[in-house]
């Protein structure tokens, strides 16, 4: 602990984080830095600013991360088709990185011997935040309270902060029985009755979107263009990468997209049911698939696929900074050179459905070839036969052996 003179705070303002943070001033007798971010969490960060000055924090970071975090990392794990399990669209685990990398640029500006997270020692965090953080510093400390002290229950949390004058705001109404994360990409919920995975969400706990029943009886049209394997535009007009992300959130929320409940397999070893809320990312993952299907060679396109998975469990158990990932990551951005063009969806009742692909230069679609109707000589199915054999040669030779 003498080692350790000041820490970097992954710092919300919330019960948890307001509690580690005069724990750590208590248990370390360190100087604390704190630092929150802004990734699209649609929750004010500024207030954070208020409660550490109160508790005399003179170096305050808050950070609007949301450009960087769409841009460097979300659109980065769509080129992948990235998705965990075959449900997962990753919304939690792929903000861990960023988290992580600026808590040790932080403490390297500010002097830093130390970062702590306010992630439990059941969850897939505490691995996101520790595996980047070490990979981007080997040397710096880790703390983590939950992993530390005897304080293992809200209760305990509320006694604590009642007995060191912890201000605590007592939100208004009926409080969130979950545990809830959220950021430009999604919105998760744990706990309460998700627990049970026999039980169903009550309709109240969703946010950012209308249950499919409650859709408009209309659907809703929307064009995105694509370059190289990023959406640049929605119908026709240019976004950045949060703006895509904003404005995609909004209008399939609108319609009911992107709810899932799951149960999941954590890093840690346990089964966790979770339900979340990704109406950008259902977007996404189907039109990047459709313009991939225009512009990808044949075995480009499944080799990724191949190798999706793998890359998928690196996001999730938090290896983004590994190398691993970044030579996958080399050659998925190098497969997305010719992925341009347009993908037109309709959005209706909670679906997401491709209604229309172009690419005026880099379509490997040969309409001359792919007719049923008079192709002119364009294919000749007379190639076909041997074509056929070859392929089938190995079997029938397998087959004659069988049979005699």
């Amino acid at each position: 602990m003498s080692e350790i003179k000041k820490v970097v705070l992954a710092y919300s303002g919330g019960l948890d984080t307001s509690v580690i943070l005069k724990w750590l001033q208590d248990e370390y007798s360190a100087e604390v830095v704190t630092f929150t971010a802004d990734l699209g969490q649609r929750e004010e960060v500024e207030p954070a600013r208020a409660k550490a000055q109160a508790w005399g924090i003179k170096e305050i970071y808050i950070d609007d991360l949301r450009e960087e975090f769409a841009r460097d990392f979300v659109f980065p794990m769509f080129r992948a088709n990235t998705i965990y399990e075959g449900e997962y669209l990753l919304g939690t685990s792929i903000a861990r990185p960023l988290i992580a990398k600026r808590l040790i640029e932080i403490a390297n500006q500010t002097g830093a011997q130390a970062i702590s997270h306010g992630a439990t020692g059941k969850g897939n965090d505490q691995v996101r935040f520790e595996l980047g953080a070490y990979a981007l510093r080997p040397d710096i400390k880790v703390i983590a309270p939950w992993r530390e002290w005897d304080l293992t229950s809200r209760q305990s949390l509320l006694a604590y902060a009642e007995k060191h004058g912890i201000p605590v705001e007592m939100k208004k109404g009926k409080a969130s029985p979950y545990s809830m994360d959220a950021n430009l990409l999604h919105i998760s919920y744990e706990g309460g009755i998700l627990e049970d995975p026999w039980s169903e969400p009550e309709e109240d706990m969703w946010r950012w979107s209308v249950s499919p029943e409650a859709a408009p009886d209309k659907a809703t049209y929307v064009e995105l263009t694509y370059q190289r394997g990023d959406i640049i535009a929605i119908d026709d007009e240019p976004c950045t990468p949060a703006q895509v992300l904003e404005k995609l959130n909004d209008v399939a929320g609108a319609n009911g997209v992107g709810r899932l409940d799951i149960v999941e397999n954590r890093y840690v070893g346990m089964k966790s049911r979770g339900c979340y809320e990704t109406p950008a990312g259902t977007v996404m993952m189907k039109a990047h698939r459709a313009i991939e299907s225009l512009t990808l060679d044949r075995e480009v396109a499944h080799l990724k696929d191949e190798l999706m998975p793998r890359y998928a469990s690196l996001v999730y158990n938090g290896y983004w900074w590994s190398p691993e990932r970044e030579m996958l990551q080399t050659m998925i951005n190098a497969s997305q050179v010719n992925v341009n063009g347009k993908v037109r969806v309709k959005l209706y009742k909670g679906s997401v459905s491709v209604v229309g692909r172009m690419s005026k230069t880099d379509s490997l679609f040969d309409e001359s070839i792919a007719t049923f109707e008079d192709d002119q000589g364009a294919y000749n199915q007379k190639d076909a036969e041997g074509f056929i054999k070859l392929n089938a040669l190995r079997m029938r030779i397998a087959a004659n052996k069988r049979l005699k």
